[in-house]
């Protein structure tokens, strides 16, 4: 059985990675000021970020049932079956349509809610891959997705609160006051949506916070205690300088574990937090893939 991997481009794969790897990528669609653009078709981070910081009216949408059938209906011209990876249902109802349209496929399309985003999503992806080139079923590649969905974290350090007033997830008094304080807000995911975790005055102090979230985790949840088994990596939104200084700090606390990936935060989060943030993700390493 030949078996493909589809995903969005919330994993942040580009479309060129998205050939490099093997991969099938779906953009995910924008409305920016009453116009529809497509991530990493005809909008790159760069563009997004100058209309973000030009009050762009900026909103998030899901593929067209059409746009991910056409995909599905091309890919089965040449595979057997699909595995498809979307981002989490807890932030977006892409997976749920997903799932709707997989019932008319036969089960030659399986759709695997296992709860993840940016570079986790992208690693899921990547897993997936290696287990279709071990001779792993659409279905056996779902069921371990789907086993392992909570054996990842992630965490975010906002620069400024000005895009969660925007967007309707904090009140204004409240912006007002964490800039008057100059709070740097560690926000969360856990699979299923975007929470508050903590607050810190300083970015040392939130860095501080978001290496000691993922030491917890790892020890607690993946039972890792020194990194060997865990996968870890820094996400930003136009902050590259900072997040390779933060890589080389978790670096030096966890020597054993694997190359610290360095990636973009996809932008459907992206929209909602601004520029200038960090994120530390982490995840087991599938024992299906060693």
């Amino acid at each position: 059985m030949k078996t493909a991997i589809v995903t969005d481009s919330n994993s942040g794969i580009t479309q060129a990675q998205a050939k490099e790897l093997g991969i099938f990528v779906l953009p995910m669609p924008f409305m920016i000021d009453g116009a529809e653009y497509f991530e990493d078709i005809n909008l790159t981070q760069e563009q997004f970020y100058e209309k973000l910081k030009n009050d762009s009216d900026i909103s998030t949408s899901q593929p067209t049932p059409e746009s991910v059938m056409g995909l599905w209906d091309r890919i089965l011209e040449e595979y057997d079956e699909i595995v498809h990876i979307p981002m989490s249902s807890g932030l977006s109802s892409s997976c749920e349509t997903a799932m709707m349209l997989a019932e008319d496929y036969d089960g030659k399309v399986q759709v695997a809610d296992n709860q993840r985003i940016s570079t986790t999503q992208r690693q899921s992806a990547i897993d997936a891959l290696t287990l279709a080139k071990k001779g792993m079923s659409a279905a056996q590649i779902r069921d371990i997705l789907m086993r392992t969905k909570f054996d990842s974290t992630i965490y975010i350090m906002l620069d400024t609160l000005k895009y969660l007033k925007k967007g309707g997830r904090i009140t204004p008094a409240a912006a007002a006051l964490g800039t008057l304080l100059r709070l740097k807000p560690v926000l969360t995911i856990q699979g299923e949506k975007l929470d508050a975790f903590s607050k810190a005055r300083t970015i040392k102090q939130a860095k501080s916070t978001m290496i000691a979230a993922i030491t917890r985790d790892m020890a607690e949840r993946f039972g890792d205690t020194t990194g060997e088994n865990t996968r870890i990596c820094v996400v930003h939104t136009e902050n590259r300088a900072a997040a390779e200084e933060l890589r080389d700090e978790i670096k030096a606390q966890f020597p054993k574990t694997g190359d610290i990936y360095i990636d973009c935060l996809s932008l459907s989060v992206s929209c909602h937090i601004g520029p200038g943030s960090l994120a530390v993700t982490a995840e087991k390493i599938l024992e299906e893939t060693k």
